[in-house]
């Protein structure tokens, strides 16, 4: 089969760029993999993914092995650029686009005639034209699309990421893809390069929706997830069980609420509705108030875990969990990393962290020590149950009898029901 782009460049091997270049590695298109960081180069150079993700190692070795991926420092020609780079939040919550434009930069002098260049990254709305923008200012000597434009020598794109840390390798391939051109021929062309790779639906719009679907889609899960936060803080106070609460309304066949947790983390929803407010602040009322939701959560609990300390003169802190979801090893924007550094930095106890998806602890948990479960409830005063790993739920629950307990997932919850069949009451630990 003849490839519509034979070689491609993927500008930022991260968490989406390396799985996306192995991936199309594994279709036979010849994979320039761009990262500025050294060790992350050399690692995939000798067959080896820098990134956790499950079969992406083998696949990185297989591509390479091939001679299909080859990773540098800096861009070379291609036929396709794939731009994957962070869009971090500044400390004011507004927007960092400057590794896109670092990317532009790059790029640019690598740029012919016939070539498309695809935004990845998640950003604001508007920001796949300033990307355009930034390429023309580079290169004068090409013409680069307008939403009428029929002819140009540069195709330019926006086409999100969706998909799931633990699942990216099945995700890439199988979910459906938003694709938004600058122009409608720049939306066929990227178009044709996904169908090299994606069994999914390619859903053609222009750039601006295409950028705005993936910010309200994160979103929306967001106020989701807010709105079950707030209802935990809510039970709380009313002296109710917010985890029972969500489940028995649960039963109502137009009803699906969120559980709880100790706040957002990971690369997505905790930053992206953020890009809405900035975009649009005055208008963005609902989305602002749940991202403060959000946020304040990890003080919540903290706050609970100080209240709980004070009872005892010398406590030891066990926190179960340090990754921002179940059964990765991804620490990035954690709740659980903000509450387990800030019990650490405030000196409140001992604390002991178990996250059995990582062998060390990062810098910002000096002072923690990394145990196994087994240890960190054998010399607990108090347990906090942060992340619902599988692991944790095999966790004998009478070990957990004579420990002050803070669970903010809802996994070892007591309650009563009545049985189905017979009537009987009966009390069930979850």
């Amino acid at each position: 089969m003849k490839l519509p782009f034979p070689r491609v460049a993927v500008i930022g091997l991260g968490y989406v760029g390396l799985p996306t270049a192995a991936t199309l590695a594994a279709r036979g298109v010849e994979v320039v993999g761009v990262d500025v960081n050294p060790r992350a180069v050399d690692a995939i150079n000798q067959g080896h993914a820098h990134i956790v993700e499950p079969e992406l190692d083998m696949m990185v070795q297989s591509a390479v092995r091939t001679g299909r991926l080859r990773a540098v420092t800096k861009p070379e020609p291609a036929d396709a650029f794939i731009i994957a780079v962070p869009t971090p939040l500044n400390g004011d919550h507004t927007p960092d686009i400057g590794y896109i434009r670092a990317a532009a930069d790059s790029i640019a002098p690598q740029l012919a005639k016939a070539n498309l260049v695809i935004l990845e990254s998640t950003s604001p709305v508007g920001t796949t034209e300033r990307l355009r923008d930034w390429l023309k200012a580079r290169r004068p000597d090409l013409s680069f699309p307008t939403e009428k434009s029929a002819q140009a020598d540069i195709a330019v794109a926006y086409c999100p990421e969706r998909v799931l840390p633990g699942q990216m390798l099945r995700e890439l391939v199988e979910n459906d893809r938003i694709i938004g051109g600058i122009s409608p021929r720049c939306s066929e062309r990227a178009r044709s390069l996904y169908r090299i790779f994606v069994q999914g639906d390619s859903l053609i719009t222009n750039a601006r929706t295409a950028e705005m679907v993936k910010l309200c889609e994160n979103a929306f899960r967001d106020v989701n997830i807010a709105f079950a936060n707030e209802l935990s803080i809510v039970g709380d106070r009313l002296g109710v069980d917010a985890n029972e609460v969500i489940r028995l309304a649960n039963h109502h066949p137009r009803v699906n609420i969120l559980q709880p947790g100790p706040g957002v983390g990971g690369h997505c929803i905790a930053v992206d509705p953020w890009f809405l407010v900035h975009t649009a602040p005055q208008e963005a009322r609902l989305i602002r108030t749940a991202r403060e939701v959000n946020d304040s959560k990890p003080a919540y609990v903290i706050g609970r875990i100080k209240a709980l300390a004070d009872r005892f003169k010398n406590p030891v802190i066990a926190c179960l969990g340090l990754a921002f979801k179940a059964n990765i090893d991804d620490l990035r924007n954690s709740p659980a990393m903000t509450i387990v550094e800030h019990l650490a930095r405030e000196g409140i106890g001992e604390v002991l962290a178990v996250e059995p998806h990582v062998d060390a602890l990062p810098r910002e948990l000096a002072g923690v020590a990394l145990v196994d479960v087994d240890e960190a409830i054998q010399r607990a005063d108090i347990v906090v149950l942060l992340v619902d790993h599988d692991a944790f739920r095999e966790i004998d629950r009478d070990r957990l009898l004579d420990k002050a307990v803070i669970d903010t997932r809802g996994l070892w919850r007591w309650r009563r029901r009545i049985d189905a069949g017979n009537g009987s009451r009966k009390t069930r630990r979850r």
